[in-house]
């Protein structure tokens, strides 16, 4: 089980991936196809259910865009 600050730590960071990507422009399904992902881990992962791997990180950047410290820019 999670304690409760990495419970928000992971809220915080797929709402940041979720504003970069519709800032974008981008759709859940483009980011899903860029990383050769199901939609509804982009879904679990921008609400904060889901952690992630550092190179999920990296593709997830590489994808969006940007560089992968901005996906962090969000305290």
């Amino acid at each position: 089980m999670r304690n409760e600050e990495d419970v928000k730590y992971l809220k915080k960071f797929g709402e940041n991936v979720k504003t970069i990507r519709i800032s974008k422009g981008f759709t859940q399904q483009y980011l899903a196809d860029s990383l050769n992902v199901e939609i509804s881990q982009i879904s679990r992962l921008e609400r904060g259910i889901l952690n992630t791997s550092i190179i999920n990180i990296k593709n997830i950047a590489v994808a969006l865009q940007v560089d992968a410290g901005d996906l962090f820019k969000f305290q």
